[in-house]
């Protein structure tokens, strides 16, 4: 199976119960193939959670699911080590986040040191119960929800929590048209949920997969491009703080992933373009005048995709060449 058909089967699966978000399930695929992790933003109601359930249930791994609340301890999500009396020892029990993709809803619920427990996992893909190292299986994708419009008891995620997360996805209402989709789909059958779908990869796919995306050329004025686009963000006008290195093999990676999964060998700037913004949007700090003037950070990330000139010929030809 190629990346393409792999996207495409997810896709479609996916569509059982999701209307009008292949963009989410392609921007998801690329996080799969390339060992990242996802924010979502969106006001309740929008299918956040449906849509991380969906895609883990079309993957066909192991699917986990956390409600944060402030509350929630560091040992609920990792695990701890429980006394059995029946054996006079303690045993390890593991925690929620033991599964291939651990879904997180309301991030901005936990505190800031539940939050911390997940760094860890997140870069590493291991956990630390008790001064024990467990790897966590393979592979590992957190998807994490929150509401942009409810911050009473909330904790906005630090930047180096937010940084571990490949991509920032913005999930907005539908449009009417697709509503009344959705209306039709859930009055013609008022059982359909995420469980409705069915696996068409597998673990063993994905690993296949990722070896498939990691071979992606990337010719040196691509790469020169992403550099070219991670630093005028650093540089403008209305950022503090810019995106981090990481900010710049996130583009290169992922331009490889959405590159293979629309059937190419190579990379063009098209790909770059098309996850900068989810890319780049939380990872910068914006200045005062940003703040006066209302500036958002996908209003910087438009100006530096305006302003930045995209190579020429960096297609088939120039990879060939290379």
């Amino acid at each position: 199976m190629t990346p393409a058909e792999a996207y495409e089967a997810l896709r479609d699966e996916t569509q059982t119960v999701l209307i009008g978000q292949d963009e989410l399930i392609e921007q998801f695929t690329v996080a799969l193939l390339t060992r990242g992790h996802v924010l979502l933003e969106g006001v309740p109601g929008v299918a956040k959670t449906t849509a991380g359930h969906a895609f883990a249930r079309a993957v066909g791994v192991q699917y986990n699911r956390i409600q944060m609340t402030p509350d929630v301890l560091p040992a609920d999500v990792t695990g701890t080590h429980v006394y059995r009396e029946a054996t006079g020892e303690f045993q390890l029990q593991r925690g929620p986040i033991f599964a291939n993709v651990l879904l997180i809803d309301e991030i901005n619920r936990a505190t800031p040191k539940t939050q911390s427990a997940l760094l860890e996992a997140m870069q590493e893909r291991r956990v630390t119960i008790e001064g024990e190292t467990l790897a966590l299986p393979t592979p590992f994708m957190v998807i994490a929800t929150q509401n942009p419009i409810e911050m009473e008891g909330t904790f906005e995620l630090p930047e180096a929590q937010r940084d571990r997360f490949q991509f920032k996805l913005v999930v907005d209402t539908p449009s009417r048209d697709d509503e009344r989709r959705i209306l039709d789909r859930f009055d013609a059958d008022v059982t359909l949920d995420a469980e409705s779908v069915e696996p068409v990869l597998s673990s063993g796919d994905v690993a296949e997969l990722r070896e498939v995306v990691a071979a992606v050329h990337v010719a040196p004025p691509v790469k020169e491009y992403i550099l070219d686009v991670v630093r005028a963000v650093r540089e403008h006008e209305h950022v503090d703080v810019g995106a981090s290195p990481r900010a710049a093999l996130t583009l290169l990676n992922a331009g490889k992933a959405r590159a293979a999964i629309h059937g190419r060998e190579y990379v063009i700037p098209d790909d770059v373009k098309a996850i900068a913004l989810p890319t780049l949007r939380h990872r910068m700090v914006l200045n005062t005048d940003a703040d006066l003037g209302g500036v958002s950070p996908e209003d910087v990330v438009e100006d530096v995709l305006g302003s930045v000139v995209p190579p020429e010929g960096a297609t088939a030809d120039s990879a060939a060449s290379d």
